[in-house]
């Protein structure tokens, strides 16, 4: 049965990184020892191993231990065999990259769909749509694909923004920028705020968290989505 939280960001303003989301993730992962972090999402500024001593800090608030999935030799086994996973946030596009090119797509995807917790914010959240056309990253480098992981049988804009009516601005919006995805895709997608999260518990989702989400499907007017509301039907 998948267990799997589907959080748009790590960090709210003023708190501490995983801060508002430890007593959910406490329990979400109160089976767990020790949780295998994916850190391929990070392009500079960080390395492997200093982002999975970040991640450790914040776990290490709810008792549970963090091994980071470059640690392993195998990291397929490492999956296979993890208790939890948590893939962070950074750039789509290269965290992607990174999948495919070291063969974890398929063993991601059947692991967490066999019932292994899961945990995604920002970057380790768009994977778990069909596809990770609505991330909000730049084309840094490129994926073999853009299938990602099928969790969810949807897309997710994390961070999503509302358009800033006082702004001078005139670039597109996050809406406008979704509406051109659905100029040539079916795919609905679920603009996450800030302070939002999925909860997917087998063949049931819900809406958690303190702020509205927006669901855009094709030929249709977006429409807001209050806490606790059913995702289950959305396809």
């Amino acid at each position: 049965m998948k267990n799997i939280i589907i959080a748009s960001t790590s960090t709210l303003h003023g708190g501490d990184y995983l801060e508002y989301l430890l007593p959910e993730l406490k329990n979400h992962f109160k089976e767990c020892k020790t949780v295998l972090f994916i850190p391929y999402s990070r392009p500079s500024g960080i390395t492997h191993e200093e982002y999975t001593a970040k991640v450790s800090q914040a776990f290490a608030k709810i008792d549970i231990d963090v091994k980071g999935i470059h640690e392993y030799i195998d990291a397929g086994i490492a999956i296979k065999n993890a208790e939890g996973i948590f893939t962070g946030g950074g750039n789509t596009f290269l965290l992607v990259y990174q999948l495919y090119k070291n063969e974890l797509i398929t063993t991601l995807a059947e692991t967490v769909k066999n019932g292994t917790p899961y945990l995604g914010t920002s970057a380790g959240s768009n994977i778990c749509g069909l596809s990770m056309q609505n991330t909000n990253d730049m084309p840094i480098i490129y994926p073999p694909s853009f299938q990602t992981l099928g969790l969810i049988p949807f897309n997710i804009n994390a961070h999503y923004l509302d358009p800033d009516t006082q702004s001078k601005h005139m670039g597109e919006t996050r809406e406008t920028r979704i509406k051109e995805f659905h100029a040539f895709n079916t795919i609905p997608v679920l603009g996450l705020r800030e302070g939002s999260w999925l909860e997917v518990k087998g063949e049931k989702t819900f809406l958690r968290g303190t702020l509205t989400a927006r669901l855009f499907k094709q030929n249709q007017t977006a429409i807001e989505l209050e806490s606790g509301s059913d995702l289950s039907g959305l396809k």
